[in-house]
């Protein structure tokens, strides 16, 4: 029998990975798995505003996304399910590999922004390179998609 422990379950607050985060709790439920949300900051290139536009640092990403993901963990706890968040620095779907290997889990279940063309070919795609690489299943969650899951 398929038994998943432990769900990772990256978030970048788009609408897709909130559905992602829905997907995560019920998958978590009914298995007795964990989930870790986490999120990515990707580091800014070295560059001069010259505009002295007030521009986030990264320190100021990972505060704002530290508040943001424990009020989703304090769902998922509420909910009765175990689990847990990070923030991290780095390229996402490297970040993403790593914790997934760190973590030794079961099955990854992410968003997907569904980008394509030019704006594709320019940005490159987390989530495809993340069901490349990634050593177990990968659920894909897209924000425009007929939803399986229904609210109670």
């Amino acid at each position: 029998m398929f038994k998943i422990h432990v769900i990772l379950c990256p978030i970048d607050f788009s609408d897709a990975s909130r559905k992602a985060v829905q997907y995560a709790r019920e998958f978590a439920a009914g298995m007795g798995a964990s989930v870790h949300l986490l999120n990515v900051v990707e580091p800014r290139p070295m560059a001069v505003d010259i505009t002295l536009n007030y521009v986030p640092l990264e320190e100021d990403l990972e505060k704002a996304a530290a508040e943001d993901l424990q009020l989703l963990l304090q769902e998922l706890l509420k909910g009765g399910i175990k689990a847990e968040c990070s923030v991290e620095f780095g390229n996402p779907a490297d970040v993403i590999l790593d914790k997934s290997a760190e973590l030794d889990v079961n099955l990854v279940i992410m968003g997907s922004h569904g980008k394509k063309g030019l704006s594709r070919f320019i940005m490159g795609s987390v989530a495809e390179t993340v069901v490349r690489k990634a050593n177990c299943p990968v659920l894909i969650v897209k924000s425009e998609e007929k939803e399986f899951i229904g609210d109670e």
